[in-house]
């Protein structure tokens, strides 16, 4: 990162007390989860079906058994750390400078890191409920499980993670609008903004300190008052 773009970055950051940070895949994989469109993700590995197929509802319902075995296999990752951006975003929050995460991760390695304030807008794979009688079952009890999992009641669990085919939560949307719009900064890092409606977020953004943070070029660049490009994890630790 250039010195100039670090102290731009630094300065915004110390002269804070009111940021909202919005992530995507980005962040998570410095923790070693793979994302979906980047050339290693996996959209670039070879399966029966696509995984955009899979992650649907319908695929869900019609094919669980084959469901879970992509899902276990793809979309868990129990061993997973938080890297340098989870903990510094967690430490601003303690700090008082950062009011709410808001990701499109399922995860969770943001309060694993110590973040109070998390808007998950895609869910979490370390709920699961099930289909029947509601009962919540964690992220263990899937991955000793095999074929499809049932509850104890006789039905399906779900993970609680929005599958292709579904719409967002209503209430976490309406969350994360209010934050973005109130927000002094929006930091926006580790995803392209290509996926809505969650992309469409930072249109609710007044202020006039949208920092892009990303590996490669996103689609909103051009709106952005600062353009940082870079790993996520060392910007934000060198901070």
């Amino acid at each position: 990162m250039p010195d100039l773009q670090w102290k731009k970055l630094k300065e915004i950051v110390d002269q804070s007390d009111n940021i909202v940070f919005f992530g995507g895949a980005g962040v998570s994989t410095e923790s070693g989860i793979p994302d979906f469109r980047s050339t290693d993700g996996l959209y670039h590995q070879e399966y029966r079906y696509p995984p955009e197929t899979i992650l649907s509802h319908t695929f869900f319902r019609q094919n669980p058994e084959e469901f879970y075995r992509f899902y276990r296999a793809k979309m868990l990752a129990p061993h997973a750390k938080p890297n340098a951006a989870h903990k510094k975003l967690a430490q601003w929050e303690k700090e008082g400078k950062l009011k709410a995460v808001i990701t499109q991760n399922i995860d969770g390695l943001h309060q694993a890191a110590g973040s109070k304030t998390v808007l998950e807008l895609h869910g979490s794979t370390l709920r699961n409920y099930c289909m029947k009688c509601g009962r919540f079952y964690d992220q263990n009890a899937i991955l000793e499980s095999t074929g499809i999992p049932h509850c104890e009641c006789g039905g399906v669990i779900k993970p609680d993670v929005v599958l292709y085919e579904e719409s967002l939560d209503q209430k976490v949307l309406k969350e994360a609008v209010s934050f973005i719009s109130h927000a002094d900064v929006l930091i926006v890092g580790g995803t392209s903004l290509v996926v809505y409606p969650a992309a469409g977020l930072i249109d609710y953004y007044r202020s006039d300190k949208l920092v892009l943070i990303n590996r490669t070029p996103t689609a909103r660049d051009s709106i952005a008052d600062l353009v940082v490009t870079g790993s996520i994890g060392e910007i934000f630790d060198s901070l």
